[in-house]
């Protein structure tokens, strides 16, 4: 595997990490882990107000799933990639597109996943 890949896969286990360790933890303990002190103290991060535009409650049941099954969907695309699977690549440009929404950090590693997958995958046709 080369240099590129290797990146998508270390960028694609911080979310996919963090994503199933927090919403696995807020499904059974009840939230997720905010600050505790400081102005944000208690707050989640600015995705909540893109989650809440299309009508889920961020600290709901039904988002602290799909949170999950996000980070799920990244450690299984992080390791399709990892092993060589056909459909490694082009699983990382679709995870790092789909996590736009979670502001900020997560956009930004969405960012340069999709346009790092895209290049390889851009590579690898020409």
């Amino acid at each position: 595997m080369g240099w590129a890949r290797w990146v998508l896969v270390a960028l694609a286990i911080q979310p996919g990490l963090w994503m199933t360790f927090d919403g696995a933890r807020a499904l059974i303990v009840g939230d997720y882990i905010t600050p505790r002190s400081g102005e944000y103290a208690g707050q989640l991060g600015p995705w909540k107000h893109i989650v809440s535009a299309v009508g889920l409650d961020p600290r709901g049941t039904p988002m602290k799933a799909i949170y999950t099954a996000f980070g799920l969907a990244w450690l299984a695309a992080a390791a399709a990639c990892a092993l060589g699977a056909p459909w490694g690549t082009k699983a990382m440009l679709v995870m790092g597109i789909a996590t736009l929404w979670y502001l900020p950090i997560g956009t930004a590693i969405g960012l340069v996943i999709a346009a790092l997958a895209g290049w390889v995958l851009w590579r690898t046709h020409t």
